[in-house]
């Protein structure tokens, strides 16, 4: 009877190893993901905003640096964007 709780104790601590490593490895890259999708959504907000830009001439360059900053910080960061670009 001790032989089989011990196998169970072994088998359950394989089981929670292996999904402590996992947890490990899929974390990063569920930021990584996060990151990503955001940045592809500022790139679209960009080329919306600049479509609609045309009529007033205002224009952001769509490239990957303003693509991340408005992914990273959203509204501020596309406002800030925009200020700077004005006062250059």
């Amino acid at each position: 009877m001790g032989a089989d709780i011990g196998i169970v104790m072994a088998y359950s601590a394989g089981i929670m190893l292996i999904f402590m490593i996992s947890w490990l490895f899929v974390k990063p890259l569920k930021f990584l993901g996060k990151l990503i999708l955001n940045s592809l959504l500022g790139a679209l907000f960009l080329i919306v905003f600049n479509y609609f830009g045309q009529f007033t001439g205002v224009y952001i360059g769509v490239n990957e640096l303003t693509s991340l900053i408005i992914g990273l910080l959203g509204i501020p960061g596309f406002v800030a964007i925009l200020v700077v670009n004005l006062l250059v």
